[in-house]
């Protein structure tokens, strides 16, 4: 079962049933799941954690949606890997890369559309779609072919074309819309109010939204459970940001982290925060769409919309909805946001490819250049313990690096291969 208390307004606090809602009827603020912690207190230990099954429903207490029959294609528990190469040739000894480009869907967005799509299921609906830059459209596509109801996905009609393919193989019908992501969310949003259909990220998305803090979750149960000194996270809407620190918060509030006592969690669900918890929360964006980051640095409480302008189209959203929220979780842990130049993307996927074995998306190349770039500032020391989240598959954004492509073209003769590989 889920332990909730229904939905809470983010601004005004107004309470709210559990019911496919996400904006306030007062203040027009967006809306948040309120847990029933004091029971969850009770039922959620590290022994019935590690024996639940090895996705991300064995935090299925900790989630909004009943674990017990989920829409699950195994999202999660995928590999943190201790990046010894990467970290050696940018001088860090605790290099940590989380590989979430290993998911069923190749993106951290199963995670979130699990729960959207089990939480979809409970209510009822038999049509599951969403507004996406790509990776969304995929996972949506996939989890409505597992529960054996409809899609229907919007994105916008640039979208790289593995992205089209990678969503349009589970058979969903695909709306390319002649403008960018915000064009294609609004659009989403007059739809939602006159279809009876489950927008993961629209009339679902505070539950939606949840399914990242397992991405916390698991990253506090790989490390021993301890919390990392810091972590570098690409930033689109910037939900999955301050929903990772959250479910940092929440294991530690708990008492589920290594040595760490538990503590009880205020009224305001949407501060859930333990002194303990010191982890840096770095943001990553693109120059070219970096409306968080631009607010970040220059001391501004709002974000200020933009067009998007930039190479890595899964970070393109202009106008993003939890940007407020990612900034306030940005001065809370003493973190910072970087907007990385458009010509360093491309510049991260080689990097990581080259040292790691892992093939990344743009977003993960943004990624891996702010990380760069905060150790050359000082912002992360050599031996402080650091996690790089990347989040999308390589194989989806090939246009990207066409320019690695090097190969030699020889005859099959010794003589031939001599000559290339020697010449």
């Amino acid at each position: 079962m889920a332990y909730l208390n229904g939905l809470k307004c983010r601004e005004c606090g107004r309470d709210y049933p559990t019911e496919p809602l996400n904006v306030c009827d007062f203040c027009f603020g967006p809306l948040e799941v309120a847990y029933d912690y004091s029971t969850i207190r009770e039922v959620v230990t590290r022994d019935g954690i590690t024996s639940g099954p090895l996705s991300i429903w064995r935090y299925k207490d900790l989630l909004p949606a009943s674990g017990e029959n989920p829409v699950d294609i195994m999202t999660g528990m995928t590999p943190l890997i201790k990046a010894n190469n990467l970290g050696k040739e940018l001088g860090l000894n605790n290099l940590y890369i989380k590989n979430d480009s290993v998911n069923p869907s190749f993106s951290f967005k199963d995670r979130v559309v699990s729960v959207a799509c089990t939480k979809a299921i409970e209510f009822g609906y038999e049509v599951l779609s969403c507004a996406s830059t790509g990776n969304l459209a995929a996972s949506v596509a996939a989890h409505a072919a597992r529960a054996g109801i409809k899609a229907v996905v919007f994105i916008p009609g640039d979208l790289e074309q593995g992205k089209v393919i990678n969503a349009a193989i589970y058979g969903p019908t695909i709306m390319a819309i002649d403008g960018n992501y915000d064009d294609v969310n609004r659009l989403c949003s007059e739809i939602a109010d006159n279809y009876p259909w489950a927008f993961v990220n629209v009339n679902m998305r505070p539950y939606y939204a949840e399914g990242s803090k397992t991405l916390g979750y698991e990253v506090v149960e790989q490390l021993d459970w301890q919390v990392p000194d810091h972590v570098v996270v690409p930033a689109a809407s910037g939900a999955m940001f301050t929903k990772i620190w959250k479910g940092f918060n929440e294991l530690a509030c708990l008492g589920l982290l290594d040595g760490v006592e538990g503590m009880s969690f205020g009224e305001d669900q949407n501060s859930v925060h333990h002194p303990s918890v010191s982890t840096k929360m770095h943001m990553a964006q693109a120059f070219g769409c970096s409306p968080i980051a631009a607010a970040w640095n220059n001391g501004q409480t709002h974000v200020v919309p933009v067009k998007p302008d930039t190479i890595a189209k899964s970070l393109a959203i202009g106008n993003p909805a939890d940007g407020i929220y990612a900034l306030k979780v940005i001065k809370e842990s003493g973190g910072s946001a970087t907007a990385t130049p458009e010509d360093t993307v491309a510049e991260g996927i080689e990097l990581l490819a080259r040292t790691e074995g892992i093939f990344t998306e743009t977003a993960g190349g943004v990624s891996i250049s702010v990380l760069k770039s905060l150790v050359e500032s000082g912002a992360i020391k050599q031996n402080e313990r650091t996690v790089v989240y990347i989040t999308g598959n390589g194989l989806k954004t090939q246009e990207v690096v066409q320019g690695a492509v090097n190969t030699l073209p020889i005859k099959p003769t010794m003589d031939s291969f001599e000559s290339a590989y020697n010449g």
